[in-house]
């Protein structure tokens, strides 16, 4: 009998475990991405593929080249396809509420990663990501803390226009730089949240008015890059000459840290994937999540920066 009883549970226990990972290749997730053109999507298209398969799930992936028309067309086409969960990292905050009427009609959860939509929000499950308006502030913080209230005259590097994190961590910059009469943006233009646009905005910056910028304030690291070639093509010390802030944490800021050439970072986690997945299970299971997971952000400055620190960067 006791024998019968353990092979009984046995059995039970493999058909448990057989029914998990036929639950699992059962399901099929869409994966929208914004683009592919820096290190930090990179990080998070990868974090997202790489939880795909460690949980047995299928993706398709989509890479909508930074062309909003291109990412809606992709939700349709997952929307046609039958997946079982969509996760959409979109390219502007507005224009997405037709195409997820269309998913929530065919009963399809929907996550949001990284940017947040202006659309009704029983649309989607939850969004995931940074505080953008809080990492603005901090960064100018950390400009104040290290020069002081200034005259400082500002040279903005926006990131692409109508984007969550655009309007974001331009207003929370500015909610703090307001407060100082002495300290102002003098120059902002949009760099794309791209690296050749960054140095060539940077560029025009340095040819109109190069001896009268104090601070860069890039919207990412990708752009701030671009910014410190342009500032050393130019003649001038990137780091000492004008200071440089920007925010994601990618490895390639961390190396202009330890370097000197970048001040300031405010860390903005693309590895979104283990949430991504925890929520779409959370839909499946019928659970509600709050409307907004908020991310951790981490700040550094260039001289928290040695080998170890970079040696410890995931991407």
């Amino acid at each position: 009998m006791k024998k019968v009883l353990i092979t009984t549970l046995t059995a039970l226990a493999f058909l448990s475990v057989s029914a998990i990972f036929a639950f699992a290749d059962s399901k099929i997730v869409g994966f929208s991405q914004v683009d592919n053109q820096n290190p930090w999507r990179l990080a998070e298209t990868e974090s997202i593929k790489s939880e795909a398969k460690a949980r047995g799930y299928k993706l398709k992936y989509s890479d909508g080249q930074a062309v909003q028309a291109n990412q809606i067309a992709a939700v349709r086409d997952f929307i046609a396809q039958g997946v079982d969960g969509i996760i959409l990292a979109p390219k502007t905050s507005t224009g997405w509420e037709p195409v997820l009427k269309e998913a929530q009609e065919a009963k399809i959860p929907v996550v949001l990663v990284d940017r947040d939509i202006e659309a009704p929000k029983d649309l989607v499950v939850t969004f995931i990501g940074s505080d953008f308006v809080l990492e603005g502030e901090m960064i100018a913080q950390m400009m104040i803390e290290d020069l002081g209230e200034g005259p400082l005259r500002v040279a903005e590097l926006q990131g692409q226009p109508g984007a969550d994190p655009t309007i974001d961590r331009k207003k929370g910059f500015e909610n703090i730089i307001n407060k100082y009469p002495k300290i102002e943006i003098t120059m902002s233009q949009t760099g794309e949240f791209n690296r050749t646009q960054g140095k060539q905005v940077m560029e025009a910056f340095l040819q109109a008015a190069g001896d009268e910028i104090d601070v860069v304030y890039a919207h990412n690291d990708d752009m701030a890059i671009g910014a410190i070639q342009a500032i050393k093509e130019y003649g001038k010390q990137p780091g000492k000459d004008i200071y440089v802030a920007s925010i994601d944490g990618v490895r390639d800021a961390f190396v202009a840290m330890k370097a000197g050439e970048l001040n300031a970072v405010v860390e903005c986690t693309p590895l979104m994937g283990p949430s991504a997945f925890d929520a779409l299970e959370a839909a499946w299971r019928g659970e509600e999540l709050p409307d907004w997971i908020v991310n951790k952000d981490g700040a550094y400055r260039s001289k928290d920066v040695d080998q170890a620190v970079l040696d410890s960067r995931k991407y």
